[in-house]
């Protein structure tokens, strides 16, 4: 090798030396950056030069030197892929846990009384009643006591409904948070690939589009690809999102339910298909249970439920058959059991219904009718029996114009939708005005409890606390248990409860995994300020080396000029 090749080499071994020392302060100076992985400087050898060859040995050669490859990122592809997608499901839990949290506080608690208090009241006011039936005193206390159990029931119900609306808004905010990412990532995409097609590493603008990325696991569950030339393809539960050459994401939309107000979440390039299929069940095996945004479609549901969403048939409009509402759902209908809020409507309007079913079948002496499937019918409007409960869209009887005859109108939950304005459900319910007005009228046509010959009438006052000690109501289709109106509440508030403990198990160990698989993380992509500051040690006795060597062959030819030319 010449001396003027020995010049080139000293002069390779500065610059890569430099460059490992601007690398070195580069990870030290950003040591407390969020979302900063470290870089590295990767290092090769120039191209040899053949002197000859040996035909025995191999090819003589000389080396030219060192030679700087790149600046690489120093990140674990596998380690990402298993934080992202553990936070995602981590995020889920977390308003899982959070939606029981506040389903327990307004079944327990609303406008300063417990619910449950207001079914032990109407309880007292019913044994007061069966104490004597005749008395107008136990009587009007009885229908004031009625009047507060249903509003403080329609009270709680609004509650969920309210919170229903609050899940709604943050929907639509995180889908419009969603977008902004997918932007986001777009324009990265296309900065990256403008800088590494020269000779630079992007990798400043690749640690904002991680953090990016990082930050969209919480919402949705995805899957994505790193092209040869540095561009990231998102796809959210399988359909793009950010593709390579599209200088703007594949924006996530939605539709709005006019009853609701619901936002679903839908893909409007593709004729506004849902994203999610929430008839799908939850479950880790299935990876179902990943994404804030599809915790918050389950939690919040796709209606406001009544007592139909729990015990009745439902007609799939799509097949013709006839499935579990509760828990399979239809092709336009979630199940009932998959929300959180929707279930707990359901199951509280249930308890009112049966309450006030119970209550005016016995005030009328219709109750034994109506379970035998046999529709009562009187000879005129005065012959009808006086219900407490009163709907807001169905008379209790209609006239027949033909026969002139008042025949009872039973509920209708059937079809799509089921014809609320016939069910006795917390939105279609008030308590009768003329009762209010005059409490006497209780029990009529039997004015006060008493019968035409003056004798009271305890038989129905005896059946009013008969159902309210019978056991005939389960919470829903998966228990067992049979309760009766105040251990049903009490019931409802323990299983919420239960449930929320189970949800803060798996929130708890979702953190624990997410925090152990990002100290794995750092542990590589972390800049550790004691490591960095070995290799600048090193990388500086690489250049003062180099300098040196530089030095030694600079004299050297000066001594062979100087002696030449002497």
């Amino acid at each position: 090798m010449t001396l003027i090749s020995g010049l080139h080499v000293g002069a390779s071994g500065l610059q890569t030396s430099q460059n490992a020392l601007n690398a070195t302060a580069h990870n030290l100076s950003n040591i407390e950056t969020t979302g900063y992985v470290r870089q590295q400087v990767l290092q090769g050898d120039r191209q040899y030069n053949k002197t000859g060859s040996i035909a025995a040995i191999g090819p003589q050669q000389t080396g030219l030197g060192v030679e700087f490859s790149k600046i690489r990122q120093v990140r674990d592809y596998f380690l990402d892929l298993s934080y992202r997608k553990e936070n995602g499901r981590g995020s889920f839990y977390d308003i899982c846990y959070e939606t029981t949290n506040e389903l327990e506080t307004l079944l327990g608690e609303m406008n300063g009384a417990a619910f449950q208090e207001t079914i032990d009241d109407l309880w007292t006011a019913v044994e007061e009643l069966q104490k004597d039936p005749s008395s107008s005193v136990t009587q009007g206390q009885f229908i004031n006591v009625c009047s507060q159990f249903l509003d403080r029931a329609g009270a709680v119900y609004d509650g969920l409904a309210n919170y229903q609306d609050n899940l709604n808004s943050r929907i639509k905010d995180m889908i419009d948070n969603i977008n902004e990412i997918g932007g986001k990532i777009c324009k990265l995409n296309q900065s990256i690939l403008n800088v590494e097609l020269g000779v630079e590493s992007a990798n400043d603008l690749k640690d904002q589009r991680n953090l990016l990325m990082d930050e969209l696991s919480k919402y949705v569950k995805y899957d994505y690809t790193i092209n040869a030339d540095g561009v990231v393809e998102i796809r959210i539960e399988g359909e793009a999102f950010v593709s390579r050459g599209k200088g703007e994401p594949f924006e996530m939309g939605y539709t709005q339910d006019n009853a609701t107000g619901f936002y679903t979440p839908t893909w409007p390039w593709a004729q506004n298909q849902p994203v999610y299929d929430c008839s799908l069940e939850v479950s880790t095996a299935k990876n179902s249970n990943i994404g804030e945004l599809k915790s918050l479609v389950l939690a919040r549901g796709d209606r406001r439920a009544n007592y139909s969403d729990i015990t009745s048939e439902y007609t799939d409009p799509a097949t013709g058959n006839v499935v579990d509402l509760y828990n399979n759902g239809s092709s336009d209908k979630m199940a009932t059991a998959n929300s959180i809020v929707m279930n707990a409507m359901a199951e509280l309007d249930q308890l009112v219904h049966k309450v006030v079913t119970d209550i005016n079948d016995v005030l009328t002496g219709e109750k034994d009718q109506i379970k035998a499937g046999t529709i009562p019918s009187y000879a005129n409007a005065e012959s009808c029996p006086m219900e407490l409960f009163v709907r807001l869209g169905t008379d209790r009887y209609v006239q027949d114009p033909g026969t002139g005859e008042y025949t009872y109108v039973p509920e209708d939950v059937s079809g799509s939708p089921a014809n609320v304005s016939s069910m006795y459900t917390l939105s279609n319910l008030k308590i009768n005005p003329d009762l209010l007005k005059q409490p006497t009228l209780l029990g009529y046509p039997d004015s006060g409890f008493v019968k035409p010959d003056m004798t009271v009438d305890q038989t129905k006052a005896d059946a009013l606390a008969d159902a309210f000690s019978n056991a005939e109501l389960i919470l829903n289709p998966n228990v067992t248990k049979m309760s009766n109106y105040k251990d049903y509440y009490a019931d409802m508030i323990s299983l919420a409860s239960n449930s929320g403990n189970v949800y803060k198990s798996f929130s708890e160990a979702q953190a624990l995994t997410v925090d152990s698989l990002e100290d794995s993380r750092q542990q590589i992509m972390g800049v550790n300020s004691s490591e960095e500051l070995t290799n600048m040690i090193k990388f500086q006795n690489a250049y003062n080396a180099s300098s040196r060597y530089i030095n030694a062959v600079s004299e050297m030819l000066e001594h062979l000029i100087s002696r030449l030319g002497g």
